[in-house]
């Protein structure tokens, strides 16, 4: 394929959104990406990279394609060029400083309030300065509101873009907003949150987005379930025992404890990330890939979860996170967690599944473990040895891998655990695995909301989750201490053990190496 070719197929793809397939929509104009919390963190480290990968595969042409950052901080365009231009050069990235150079130069900065007129009467201006530049149809242009901001300016800033910076008409253009997480504390919250959106923007609209669904592996999971005939008869509660979903980190909050502790580890992780997962492992086959049909299977499967034990839950606190001046000295936040769910359907009916995520453990990984029953009728005497995992390595070193038992090379009848393993780097060594938010922008330009999540979908998973951190927040329940560099309290082993889960003793998947 020539480069011709190849730079085409990239602008039809990045042109491809809900109206494509409609003859009688007007030509699309350019598009205008903005990016509100500029200076931020999470833009710096993040966003603005995101956009510059996409930049550099083709996928925002210079052409039509125009970057506008908005924030408080008073500073100069060349000023915020100078912030982003130490993140945007990665290991993975094989960009030329000129690449880099020319991407900074679509970027133009605007300074202004969140909630007072004048900012984002002046962002508009310029918004509107470029499109015209671009010769783009009043109306048919697109513009992109990234909010890199916190949860509790959403609502004034929605209102000004609501009321200054849509698009004037509708000729085939339109405007749409990302938000991140946390989107609130409790279901109270949430809902009020989702209230002032939704009074201001229609759900087509409104990407909420929850970056674990762009993870490749977890984009994975659709495809492993329905596209091969093997897993659809073992996919069930007659041949899984239990399923554990983990996220570790081997670092505590690092000076963040101020921030981290309003919400607490199960807020930071476990009610979106790791509960969006269990979504995806647990749902029924969709009618099609349409994100409404996958996103109303998903509400099911929320909805069929039973509410959460008191007995089934594990909290701790590792020893020295109070030592933060910015943490309260009596602080009841968990920095771990281990909670088993139950869901009540036909498929799943007593399989526990095992939502565990915690901060300076030993390790630093995120993985799906699908643990299957014993075999019946053991001739092999091989139980001792460990059962059949599915394994699904989301972070780092990107694996899938089936544990199973096999013979032992020589001349005795004995059994070994072994692996089927794909590991990405090994399998797919020259191709280049794109960061999350990559995709999920991208996904916004075309219009595609399969990953990301709907508002009933939140309001589900706030409802299974709320009760339980209000008794954590009124000191009902109380975090076990934990030393730094451990596996985090030995009750939430015990828990794991009390639910069915059988850990393997003397086997160690270890990545293979090119």
């Amino acid at each position: 394929m020539g480069s011709g070719e190849w730079s085409l197929q990239k602008r039809d793809s990045f042109r491809t959104d809900s109206f494509s397939g409609n003859e009688n929509v007007p030509e699309i104009g350019c598009l205008s990406i903005i990016v509100l919390g500029a200076s931020g963190d999470l833009a710096k480290k993040k966003t603005f990279p995101a956009l510059f990968h996409l930049y550099c595969q083709g996928f925002l042409p210079p052409d039509e394609v125009h970057i506008f950052g908005y924030a408080r901080t008073k500073i100069s365009d060349d000023e915020l060029r100078n912030r982003i231009h130490g993140y945007l050069v990665s290991e993975r990235s094989a960009s030329s400083s000129e690449d880099v150079s020319k991407f900074l130069q679509l970027i133009k900065y605007v300074s202004g309030a969140y909630d007072a007129a004048e900012g984002f009467q002046l962002l508009d201006k310029e918004i509107a300065k470029h499109e015209f530049s671009k010769s783009s149809q009043e109306g048919s242009s697109r513009r992109l509101f990234y909010l890199a901001l916190p949860p509790s300016v959403y609502p004034p800033v929605c209102r000004m873009i609501r009321k200054y910076c849509m698009n004037k008409s509708d000729l085939g253009g339109w405007t749409r907003i990302v938000v991140e997480k946390p989107f609130g504390k409790d279901l109270g919250s949430a809902e009020e949150l989702s209230s002032q959106i939704g009074e201001l923007f229609d759900e087509p609209q409104i990407y909420r987005i929850d970056h674990y669904l762009g993870k490749e592996l977890v984009q994975n999971l659709l495809v492993l379930r329905f596209a091969n005939r093997f897993f659809l008869p073992l996919w069930n509660r007659d041949n899984i025992d239990n399923v554990q979903i983990v996220f570790r980190e081997d670092f505590g909050t690092e000076g963040r404890g101020g921030y981290f502790d309003e919400y607490g580890i199960i807020r930071d992780i476990i009610q979106n990330h790791l509960l969006q997962v269990l979504c995806l492992v647990a749902m029924e086959k969709p009618v099609s890939l349409k994100p409404e049909h996958i996103r109303d299977e998903k509400v099911k499967v929320l909805q069929s979860v039973l509410p959460i034990k008191d007995e089934e839950v594990v909290l701790g606190q590792y020893e020295g996170y109070r030592d933060d001046p910015t943490v309260p000295d009596l602080s009841n936040t968990p920095t771990f967690a281990t909670v088993v769910l139950h869901i009540h359907n036909e498929r799943w009916e007593g399989v526990p599944f095992i939502l565990k995520a915690g901060k300076a453990l030993n390790s630093r990984k995120a993985e799906i473990r699908v643990q299957f029953k014993d075999v019946p009728g053991d001739i092999f005497k091989c139980k001792k040895q460990g059962r059949n995992e599915f394994v699904i390595r989301l972070q780092p070193s990107e694996a899938m891998y089936m544990k199973l038992m096999v013979k032992q090379p020589g001349l005795e009848m004995s059994t070994v655990q072994s692996e089927l393993d794909l590991s990405y780097r090994q399998r797919y060594q020259h191709v280049t695995i794109p960061e999350a938010y990559e995709r999920l922008i991208l996904d916004t330009i075309r219009g595609d909301q399969q990953h990301f999540v709907r508002r009933d979908e939140l309001k589900a998973a706030w409802e299974i989750f709320t009760p339980l951190l209000h008794r954590i927040d009124d000191g009902e329940m109380k975090p076990i201490p934990y030393q730094p560099g451990s596996r985090g309290p030995a009750e939430a082993d015990e828990l794991l053990a009390k639910a069915g889960y059988v850990q393997t003793h003397g086997y160690i998947w270890i990545p293979p190496t090119l």
